[in-house]
């Protein structure tokens, strides 16, 4: 039912909230003319779907077992493993207020990597079934160091035939350069203030339009760095693509490896997506 229930969210995410994946992903130059104000900040925010948008945002990405290139494979297709947040918003006076993560979930950020001046955002929607979450959501309690999702890690693989790969670096979720209560209050304002410069754009004009109809909003929160197999290989049709959201506090990375491997492993603290590239 999540995949139903999210047609009604906004979609956006966060970019470059781990250290060295805008390098990795080849779009450090693009983003050099985005100024922070702390070294280590993300770079800014772009949409990913907004409902009934006239443009490419209008249609809806999201899938789960099933992730399809359209044909798309000589753009360098690359799996982006990350935290979603879904969330609830306050929007009064054509102002973001407040976000409220309640829920997260394992998401695949699935990207274009070609360096072609345009916006971020149209290397991240280019069709139906182009984005990956997990409905194995889980709730979170608070939104603070002290909560639940300082506990989990993410992990990623791709499986090409039948050999598993690393694809992302495995990294704990407080390891994001910024979360919790920093990234709730950067978000608002971004949400808020953020202007059209080099790959993003200005935010206000989809709120204007999609905010009040809008049941919530879901949140990337940003990629991992790539592991070595991960840096040099694109994704192909026929790859099997694994993210893991999981508590390392219950479950250590062996579990995650069996469980993945096919192994009757029993993860009850851990959100799991798993898709097939068609």
């Amino acid at each position: 039912m999540l995949l139903e229930d999210l047609k009604d969210y906004l979609g956006f995410a966060v970019a470059g909230n781990f250290a060295n994946h805008l390098g990795e992903a080849g779009e450090a130059d693009e983003f050099s003319v985005i100024k922070t104000e702390e070294k280590n900040a993300p770079k800014g925010m772009f949409p990913f779907y907004i409902k009934e948008h006239n443009s490419f945002l209008g249609t809806y990405p999201i899938c789960e077992d099933i992730i399809e290139t359209h044909g798309r494979e000589k753009d360098n297709l690359q799996v982006e493993a990350e935290v979603a947040l879904i969330c609830d918003f306050v929007y009064e006076n054509e102002k973001v207020i407040d976000i409220i993560p309640r829920y997260f979930s394992a998401f695949n950020d699935f990207s274009i990597r070609i360096q072609d001046g345009n916006k971020l955002s149209t290397k991240k929607n280019w069709g139906p079934n182009t984005k990956g979450i997990s409905q194995e959501i889980i709730e979170i309690d608070n939104f603070t160091q002290k909560g639940v999702l300082s506990r989990y890690h993410i992990a990623s693989f791709i499986k090409r035939n039948g050999i598993v790969h690393d694809y992302g670096t495995t990294s704990a979720v407080k390891s994001y350069s910024y979360f919790f209560e920093q990234l709730k209050d950067w978000m608002i304002e971004k949400l808020n203030t953020q202007e059209d410069c080099g790959p993003l754009e200005e935010l206000t004009q989809f709120l204007k339009v999609a905010a009040k109809d809008a049941k919530g909003i879901l949140i990337a929160a940003g990629a991992t760095a790539y592991a070595d197999f991960g840096k040099k290989n694109f994704v192909q049709k026929g790859d099997e693509i694994f993210v893991y959201v999981y508590d390392a506090h219950s479950h250590s990375f062996d579990d995650i490896f069996n469980d993945m491997c096919g192994m009757d492993t029993f993860l009850g603290k851990c959100s799991k997506l798993h898709q097939y590239v068609k």
